[in-house]
């Protein structure tokens, strides 16, 4: 099954997705900054990235920036999360290079779905 790396600043948001994900036989490992997730993806490269915007250290823009202007990290599907909710801050995400823009708060079925479509699990 493929591996997810959730990264969020927030414990109980980074438990509550990693329990979403984990219940669908997602492979789950978490970080709780950007700096923190470099670390994590240099040891093992996750399928997909599920990235909050806003945390301490390094952003989720920044991180989506890093991970898609680098060839080995280009092709790993990023989700970012946010709260913000505006157009505007969609645009800037997908802009980043974010395969998709979630906005917080979301359901289980819509991560799920989302996480599907972009790994091509639709049918499993």
């Amino acid at each position: 099954m493929s591996t997810i790396l959730v990264v969020e600043d927030s414990r109980t948001q980074r438990c509550i997705i990693s329990q979403w994900l984990a219940s669908r036989n997602f492979t789950v490992t978490s970080a709780r900054d950007g700096v923190e997730a470099i670390q994590k993806i240099k040891k093992e490269r996750p399928d997909a990235i599920i990235l909050d915007i806003i945390m301490p250290k390094l952003n989720g823009y920044e991180l989506c920036r890093k991970l898609k202007s680098h060839p080995a990290t280009k092709d790993i599907q990023v989700i970012l999360c946010s709260s913000k909710s505006t157009e505007i801050d969609r645009y800037w995400g997908l802009k980043q290079g974010a395969d998709a823009y979630l906005v917080k708060p979301f359901k289980a079925h819509e991560l799920i779905s989302t996480v599907q479509h972009l790994l091509n699990l639709e049918k499993e």
